[in-house]
């Protein structure tokens, strides 16, 4: 791409453009309960749609019966941009925080669990030399 002098501003704006369109797609996937998973979908589809279309990444559901291994937990994957990945996450997360509806004087655990698939390629990273980073 080829600028002229002076016009620093616009190519700094073309480059952002241009790393966003070529950004790679990435995803994330974690595992809910059934009952979860029904609750991201929403009655009719409403919920996952609203989400999609507010975050603007991808939001896949495993069917009822397809469950990660050695597991009863359906599979969520949410892919995009990283920006709307995280957009889709604080979006689900805050639906799932807000239908605990645990009062504050209760002594209840939590009633719903969400885990995150991490390859076992990826774990030392997140781990860090000797616990360092999750420390």
């Amino acid at each position: 791409m080829l600028m002229r002098r002076g016009s620093s501003e616009m190519s700094c704006l073309l480059l952002v453009d241009y790393i966003r369109n070529v950004e790679k797609p990435m995803y994330i996937r974690f595992l809910v309960s059934n009952a979860v998973a029904g609750s991201v979908i929403g009655k009719g589809g409403s919920t996952i749609t609203e989400f999609q279309s507010k975050s603007g990444a991808r939001i896949q559901l495993s069917r009822n019966h397809e469950t990660f291994p050695g597991t009863s937990d359906r599979i969520i994957m949410v892919s995009g941009a990283i920006d709307d990945i995280l957009k889709a996450m604080e979006l689900i997360l805050a639906k799932l925080f807000d239908e605990l509806n645990v009062e504050d004087n209760e002594d209840v655990g939590p009633r719903t669990k969400v885990r995150l698939i991490v390859p076992n390629s990826s774990c030392g990273s997140i781990i860090g030399k000797g616990g360092a980073t999750i420390k």
